[in-house]
């Protein structure tokens, strides 16, 4: 039994019908568990939200809304943020930072004990945190 936490790009690849994306997530064991995090859950609706409204607009908010009622969101449990902490540091040491809320999805993913499923490359700079998996190759 394994547990996977989708990031913002690969929430987004879910909502484009990405097929290499709908495969993997198809070709999980019965026991397996996908969810995403508040923070990836306020990024895609912030991104709705900034459009203008519309048919893509309203489009994208009904696909959003499907796949949010069909994904479990999880919200950042409050002990995430010794993982952050750690997670920012060990970023921060070589000289390459990371966005804050990449840095809380990853403590998130971390805390949580799921695999961050991701196609940012820039996860897998973090020191300490599992290898990610990504999805769409």
């Amino acid at each position: 039994m394994a547990d996977y936490l989708l990031d913002t790009t690969t929430f987004s690849f879910l909502m484009r019908d990405d097929a290499k994306v709908r495969a993997r997530i198809n070709a999980l064991a019965p026991g397996d568990r996908v969810v995403v995090c508040s923070l990836v859950r306020g990024e895609i609706l912030h991104g709705i939200e900034r459009l203008a409204a519309g048919k893509r607009r309203a489009d994208l908010e009904t696909k959003a809304g499907h796949l949010f009622s069909a994904i479990p969101c999880e919200s950042v449990p409050s002990t995430a943020a010794d993982a952050d902490a750690q997670l920012k540091r060990g970023a921060e040491r070589p000289g390459t930072p990371l966005d804050e809320n990449d840095l809380w999805i990853a403590a998130t993913a971390s805390n949580l004990g799921a695999t961050l499923v991701t196609a940012d490359a820039d996860f897998s700079r973090l020191p300490g945190l599992p290898p990610p998996e990504d999805w769409t190759l």
